[in-house]
């Protein structure tokens, strides 16, 4: 039986770092109230750099360090909600141009779930003989649907973003995902029409969040026949460090398996999950055979989580 797994991983922060102090001259808040609330210290800020041109950098990153040749890359799908056309042509269009690739190319726009949802139609589509391969990217430019006078969205978010090459294997790679939503709820996280800003109903999405994570995570490990022991990390949606804390509490996760790096770079959406990766397969914690949980929470409001286990051998 074959498998789909990821073989290249790669990334692109843009240079612009906010702190919280800079955020604390704009609006009427501190370093120590973000901090405190979030666990988020600093961000990136794509100034001028679109969500193309980031994803197109991600791309880059990864054929350099794995020796891709861009030629044999077949799809290109994109999850993002920051596309540089509010229609068309999608974000994965822009990047397709730019390698020439010649596969499907298209956009998924599932909120901070997105890459969850674009990884799980990427591998579908390979083993379904659609496509050969599939570049997977998160890429997000959330500076420019920031309204920077509401203190309560202005200092979650950062833009980023990181890219996936998926390719079919003999052994280990992606089980299939678990896809949810609970779109009763779809008006508590917007990106409002008229003002183009992200409206956010805070209280909602925080109890959504803890109670999206604790059942995906439960959901996942059943449909895998596993234990919580079995699991090496979980890679969480990077929204807010406080959510991780009370789901491990409410759920009795050891807190310990989440891997975090929202105080370096906040909520980057979809980039975030792919972000993470990418920075524990830079840092080397990836090992050959380890199970990890990737788990997505966010606007729609969707949720949904894979299991993957690690291959590059």
């Amino acid at each position: 039986m074959r498998n789909v797994t990821i073989t290249a991983i790669g990334s692109y922060l843009p240079p612009r770092i906010m702190t919280n102090d800079e955020l604390a001259a704009i609006v009427d808040t501190s370093d120590e109230w973000i901090t405190s609330h979030t666990g988020i210290r600093t961000r990136h800020l794509a100034e001028g750099e679109t969500t193309s041109e980031m994803a197109i950098k991600a791309t880059e990153n990864l054929i350099k360090r794995f020796k891709i040749d861009p030629e044999r890359i077949d799809g290109v799908i994109v999850a993002t909600a920051t596309g540089d056309y509010p229609g068309f042509p999608s974000t994965a269009n822009l990047v397709s141009r730019h390698f020439k690739t010649s596969g499907g190319a298209f956009d998924v726009a599932a909120g901070c779930t997105g890459f969850i949802y674009a990884l799980d139609v990427a591998r579908s589509m390979i083993l379904s003989g659609t496509l050969k391969n599939a570049l997977v990217i998160g890429s997000e430019t959330l500076s420019t649907v920031i309204d920077w006078k509401d203190r309560n969205t202005c200092v979650l978010f950062g833009d980023g973003a990181a890219a996936i090459l998926l390719e079919q294997v003999a052994s280990g790679g992606l089980s299939p995902a678990l896809l949810k939503s609970e779109s009763e709820q779809a008006g508590s996280l917007t990106i409002d029409p008229a003002s183009r800003h992200i409206t956010m109903d805070g209280k909602a999405v925080y109890q959504f969040a803890v109670r999206a994570i604790g059942k995906i995570i439960t959901d996942v490990l059943k449909a895998n026949n596993l234990s919580i022991s079995e699991i090496d990390w979980i890679v969480p949606h990077q929204a807010n460090r406080r959510i991780i804390s009370a789901t491990s509490k409410r759920y009795g996760i050891p807190e310990e398996l989440f891997y975090l790096n929202i105080e370096r770079v906040a909520n980057t959406s979809a980039a975030s999950i792919p972000l993470a990766l990418s920075e524990m397969e830079t840092g080397c914690l990836l090992k050959e055979g380890q199970k990890i949980l990737l788990v997505g929470f966010g606007a729609g409001l969707t949720y949904g989580g894979s299991l993957v286990t690690w291959h590059r051998s």
